[in-house]
């Protein structure tokens, strides 16, 4: 065997699956990084990136971007895979919601290409067809937020997890939406080559750092996800005096309704308990101030209402799986 050959027969094949419709961030920025991989190691060492397709006829993306598959699923399947990345597609309806779409074909072509990949993934709304194809049953998994209640209705096998930015379970990765396909990217390069090669990707790339799978993929107090007025009203009462102490007592008198009343009610719109949300609330705020101020732990914990420095740290590892100052040194801004 020649150099060519062994060169080739080490790189790792990435298979891309494109079809009309998908998300072209989603198509177009894996390759991106896994392309300043190959320039940031040995070549020998890199990654193999096709985009595979039923025909070898130009896709039209979501964005109306045509793009042209490398190979097909036919020819794809005969071929042993490394990575499979599976994006996905939505529509939004007349009221702006949006679904993601799921064609059965593509969910049997999925399966198949599974089936001779060391490790799958999903980015964004693909992970709808990753669950359709039985491959994230019993498994946590996470989507886009908006699509997150449509994946969890459609597959109660499946423990949706909205929140993270990409969850890991065994060989099977799932992602959150649109640019965070970088960092699931980043994330198979630090598995495959080390955290040091995916930080000079990383800088490559101009992103600050490498974002950890525990940081939250949206803002808590601009999440759009009560439908009531009532439950409106508490959420900015609590944004409004987050600083200060917070019962269920004091909630439950602003709202007018009883303690235990009170607690249906976040339940219900909000999916947890009011002390679950106040402490989400607060570390959002702590994230915030950590990224964007030099304000010492204390004054942080103080004026997030977390009151001492261990509650705030305590908040943080439960939520985010990092200590305040863990998180600062990886996200402070400029």
């Amino acid at each position: 065997m020649d150099t060519g050959e062994r060169t080739a027969t080490l790189r790792r094949l990435v298979v891309i699956v494109l079809f009309d419709g998908v998300d072209l961030l989603d198509v177009t920025g894996p390759p991106e990084v896994f392309s300043l991989a190959r320039r940031e190691t040995d070549d020998a060492a890199g990654y193999e990136v096709v985009l595979a397709a039923v025909a070898l006829e130009p896709v039209t993306t979501g964005a109306g971007v045509r793009i042209l598959p490398d190979l097909t699923f036919e020819e794809a399947a005969r071929r042993s895979i490394d990575t499979l990345i599976v994006p996905g597609s939505v529509e939004i309806d007349s009221e702006r919601r949006v679904h993601a779409l799921v064609d059965p074909e593509l969910v049997e072509r999925v399966r198949e290409l599974a089936a001779r990949t060391r490790r799958v993934t999903s980015v964004c709304v693909g992970a709808h067809l990753l669950a359709a194809a039985g491959l994230l049953d019993g498994k946590r998994a996470t989507t886009h937020w908006s699509t997150a209640r449509q994946l969890a209705a459609d597959h109660p096998e499946v423990e949706v997890d909205a929140d993270p930015i990409f969850i890991r379970e065994g060989d099977v990765w799932t992602g959150a939406g649109i640019s965070a396909c970088l960092d699931l990217s980043l994330a198979l390069i630090a598995d495959d080559l080390g955290e040091a090669v995916a930080l000079r990707v990383a800088r490559q790339l101009v992103m600050y750092l490498k974002r950890q799978s525990g940081q939250s993929q949206f803002s808590v107090p601009l999440e759009q996800i009560s439908a009531t007025r009532r439950i409106e009203d508490l959420r900015h009462h609590i944004l409004r005096n987050i600083g200060r102490r917070l019962t269920v007592a004091d909630l439950a008198a602003f709202a007018h309704v009883s303690d235990r009343h009170l607690a249906r009610i976040f339940k219900t719109e909000l999916g947890m308990t009011p002390h679950a949300y106040i402490e989400s609330v607060r570390v959002e705020k702590a994230r915030n101030e950590l990224e964007s101020s030099d304000a010492t732990l204390e004054r942080i914990a103080s004026v997030c209402g977390f009151g001492t420095v261990d509650t705030l740290v305590r908040a943080f590892r439960r939520r985010l799986n990092a200590t305040p100052t863990e998180y600062r040194s990886r996200f402070r801004s400029a």
